[in-house]
């Protein structure tokens, strides 16, 4: 088919009009869009780079899951601490109500300061090394260099015994469980020479006592119980389990959160020994829940100091991803008022183009007056 020639004024007002339609074209597709970069075809450096920031922000974005994650799991390990504590606590009310109830065990008691006493049969009037007495049929011997510390010991090894020192430094025995306590003298005299009560001590067992032991008791299976519950999505940071908490995307930034074991095993909290006849025992069970509470506490600072770096890097992330998607955004983004104002330009643009055209062909038409 032969080609249509076209006057050089039609040409060019319909190579205007075609532009001007095609950036309509373009105007409209950003306004529908809200982009100005829509593929790698209008700008491949803008629409990479902005593909590469919205991934990275996708990334850290799942990564916040997990963030959020890790600090529920530390607050419901310092809930369950605070929880233990309450318990611990509870169970010292309990110690200080059985040591307000007079012991009625048999006991005895010396006379001789003996506090940071190194060697005895040194040191001690009226006792030689070898000498010897003897507590329930059992023989205590003052071995050569044996102090304070080495006595209390032997003495603690018979059954149903119980040896401290007095806040006067004063040896005290006492015989567990309502039974008699009976002091004899071995080799020469050093039981007299101590202040012991040399025969038949008889005791008798106290009911308040043994009821509040079965409390405490009851309080300890408790104390396990809490620590067992304390798990949260499948972590439990009081039975040693530990919490690695990843921060970046390719997982070189991360805090390893290490459990701990604090049922009353771990907290070394022993069961009520011998129904809480004896005021040592007592005393004993009161060093073990005040030490006891004091780890609980350390651990409550160090479980809330690692949470609060784990929600400063939460929310240092939030504001990463934030940025992330506002620079994404400004490289690919249309700005619609100013597209709308494009839009308006274009059209009326085209309204003056499509005039032009008008005019042209009119310019050539006017030769048809010729004939």
């Amino acid at each position: 088919m032969s080609s249509i020639s076209l006057s050089a004024p039609v040409r060019q007002n319909l190579l205007s009009l075609q532009q001007t339609t095609s950036l309509m074209s373009l105007t409209q597709h950003r306004l529908a869009t809200g982009k100005k970069v829509n593929s790698a075809l209008d700008d491949p450096t803008a629409f990479f780079t902005s593909k590469m920031m919205e991934n990275r922000a996708s990334d850290l974005s799942n990564i916040l899951d997990n963030v959020s994650t890790a600090v529920e799991t530390l607050k419901a390990a310092d809930n369950a601490l605070n929880a233990l504590i309450n318990l611990v606590e509870t169970a010292l009310a309990n110690v200080a109500q059985a040591q307000n109830s007079a012991s009625s065990a048999a006991t005895t008691m010396g006379d001789v300061d003996l506090s940071g006493e190194t060697d005895i049969g040194a040191n001690v009037a009226g006792i030689a090394d070898g000498d010897a007495f003897t507590v329930n049929g059992t023989s205590i011997a003052i071995a050569d260099g044996d102090g304070v510390t080495e006595l209390l010991a032997k003495i603690n090894a018979v059954t149903d015994v119980s040896a401290s020192l007095t806040s006067e430094g004063f040896l005290k025995i006492e015989a567990n469980d309502g039974g008699d306590l009976v002091i004899a003298e071995g080799t020469n005299t050093p039981a007299a020479a101590l202040g012991l009560t040399v025969g038949t001590t008889t005791g008798a067992s106290n009911s308040t006592r043994s009821s509040l032991a079965a409390e405490y008791d009851l309080i300890r299976t408790q104390i396990d119980q809490q620590a067992s519950d304390a798990v949260f999505n499948g972590i439990n940071l009081l039975q040693s389990d530990a919490l690695q908490v990843i921060f970046n995307e390719d997982s070189t930034s991360s805090l390893t959160i290490s459990g701990v074991d604090f049922d009353s095993d771990g907290l070394n909290i022993s069961a009520a020994v011998a129904n809480f006849q004896t005021d040592k025992d007592l005393a004993d069970a009161k060093l073990q829940l005040t030490t006891a509470r004091d780890t609980l506490r350390n651990q409550a600072s160090t479980f809330g100091s690692k949470m609060s770096i784990v929600e400063t890097r939460q929310d240092f992330t939030k504001s990463l991803v934030s940025t992330l998607q506002n620079a994404a955004g400004n490289l690919v983004l249309a700005d619609t008022n100013e597209e709308g104002a494009n839009m308006l330009a274009l059209q009326t643009r085209q309204q003056l183009s499509t005039v032009a055209l008008s005019m042209a062909n009119e310019a050539d038409q006017s030769v048809m007056r010729l004939f």
